[in-house]
């Protein structure tokens, strides 16, 4: 059934991504497509080096596109000011936090830069948004720690939280699991999921959590450089989708119980 346009967030048409060093172009996947839905939780997975973080770093505009069309909310991605976009869109990218000398709280009031005043004091509402995602996150107990203090782990929960205090309708994240411990992994990707249902939000994030992924998400992109299936992980099931993800002759796609098993 296709979707509403007043419920797609992103449409990607004929996306190639990659890198334009000098006068050549470096590309690294071409031939992507996919519409995001309002309230859907979207994975981008696929092996290592075949793009995923480039095509979400293309998504946040972080960096050009090389060719194709990427619009949102209607509106082509090129014609976005920033300060426009910080309103439409959160990124949480790998990267580190430019000052880890600031505390939690400190951080996540941040957030709210693109709605604040001048002076960037925080309204009554900006406060209660910087409290919920302390509580959605569950940060109270370290919001008073400084950031150089906190885990690999929690750090990352700050950033998913503080993606959540700037209150976007998209929040693109690059692996929001990595350091994480399987219990944290589900635990991170149910509550996005959840978010993204209550609120009406359109998350998408990259994973190396392939297996997780087919479990919990609404749609998946499976980047492979060639076909890029886009769709429900049960119809990318029936379509062999996952088959293309790693050489048959060492990994296999169990398409009983979604999950890659090691050939002996």
């Amino acid at each position: 059934m296709a979707a509403n346009h007043d419920n797609i967030t992103f449409s990607v048409r004929d996306l190639a991504i990659g890198y334009s060093l000098k006068k050549e172009k470096a590309l690294i996947a071409s031939n992507i497509n996919f519409d995001t839905i309002k309230g859907e939780l979207t994975a981008i997975i696929g092996i290592n080096g075949i793009g995923k973080s480039t095509l979400l770093r293309t998504l946040g505009k972080v960096q050009p596109k090389l060719s194709g069309v990427v619009e949102l909310n209607g509106k082509s991605l090129d014609n976005y000011k920033p300060i426009e976009l910080a309103a439409d869109l959160s990124l949480v990218l790998t990267e580190p936090i430019a000052s880890k000398n600031m505390t939690v709280a400190e951080l996540l009031a941040l957030g709210r830069s693109p709605y604040t005043n001048w002076l960037g004091a925080l309204s009554k509402e900006d406060v209660l948004k910087v409290e919920d995602a302390i509580q959605q996150m569950e940060l109270a107990k370290i919001q008073h720690k400084k950031c150089y203090e906190l885990s690999d782990g929690q750090l990352q929960r700050v950033m998913i939280a503080r993606a959540l205090v700037q209150d976007t309708a998209v929040i693109l994240l690059d692996e929001p699991t990595t350091h994480l411990d399987l219990y944290h992994k589900v635990q991170i990707l149910k509550l996005l999921k959840s978010i993204a249902h209550r609120t009406n939000k359109t998350i998408v994030f990259t994973t190396h959590e392939i297996e997780i992924a087919i479990q919990i998400c609404d749609k998946i992109l499976v980047l492979d450089g060639t076909v890029n299936a886009f769709d429900k992980p049960n119809k990318l099931i029936e379509q062999k989708a996952f088959d293309t993800l790693f050489p048959s002759d060492t990994v296999f796609f169990d398409a009983q119980n979604g999950s890659f098993k090691i050939k002996e």
